[in-house]
């Protein structure tokens, strides 16, 4: 794994986004099989996060992929107020219990890793082996990427429909293009992760059983124009030079 990292970081991010999407899609039948949902897509994903992070720590590479403290100030942030926001969005219509416990547990302890997962494929490997060549594109290319991956749950036996799945994919951009925003400008990837999971994680305990379609959509629109709103903030209070000077390479 470290060699072809040190030949090429991009291919060594494809390859992770690959197995990654991969190994998700073959877990949704095995949860079916074993009688427990997530349950194979937790230990897939508990497997995968130890494995990555462990490569991390090893290579010297937590700052390089933003797994420490932010170098931007709390109020240059806003104090981090729009992620709890975003964060809670799934309760916003009160707390429900759907699944047994078994089936709970699982969801969550694969929502706790997913959040891991994608932020640092996406937002670390794919953001940080582009970034070298055109900041820009490396941060369209890796919202993007994160936003249209999802796509693959239309195919990958999540039951998911056409209608929820757009709006998945709207609303997964636009989080992209602010998670992405967070780490290139506080050079930490700590806030997306816990942000991405808990929103996970909640989504688990969201009642969505009274949710008329109007409300759904009224709620999404909400969401979406927080996450614009505070991604074009974040542009103007953290400057760029701040970013060039706060570094971003191996630990020491």
């Amino acid at each position: 794994m470290k060699k072809l990292y040190e030949k090429s970081e991009i291919t060594f991010a494809i390859v992770w986004i690959v197995v990654y999407c991969v190994l998700q899609s073959l877990a949704n039948p095995l949860n079916k099989k074993i009688g427990i949902a997530y349950s194979a897509s937790a230990i897939f994903c508990i497997l995968q996060a130890v494995i990555l992070l462990v490569f991390i720590r090893k290579n010297s590479l937590l700052k390089r992929y933003g797994l420490c403290k932010s170098s931007a100030p709390a109020r240059q942030l806003l104090y981090y107020v729009p992620l709890i926001i975003l964060a809670t969005g799934n309760l916003w219509n009160g707390l429900a219990v759907h699944d047994s416990l078994a089936d709970t547990a699982c969801h969550i302890v694969c929502m706790l890793c997913v959040g891991f997962l994608e932020e640092v494929i996406f937002r670390g490997l794919l953001f940080k082996a582009m970034e070298r060549d055109n900041e820009k594109s490396a941060i369209i290319v890796s919202s993007l990427t994160f936003g249209t991956g999802h796509l693959l749950n239309l195919f990958n036996g999540s039951g998911m429909d056409l209608a929820d799945n757009f709006i998945q994919i709207i609303f997964a951009t636009a989080v992209g293009f602010l998670f992405v925003t967070i780490f290139y400008r506080s050079k930490s990837l700590l806030p997306c992760i816990m942000t991405h999971s808990a929103i996970n994680t909640l989504s688990t305990f969201a009642n969505e059983a009274a949710y008329a379609v109007e409300k759904q959509i009224i709620h999404i629109l909400v969401m979406i124009a927080l996450t614009v709103a505070y991604t074009l903030i974040l542009t103007r209070t953290i400057p760029k030079s701040q970013c060039a000077n706060a570094g971003g390479g191996a630990d020491k």
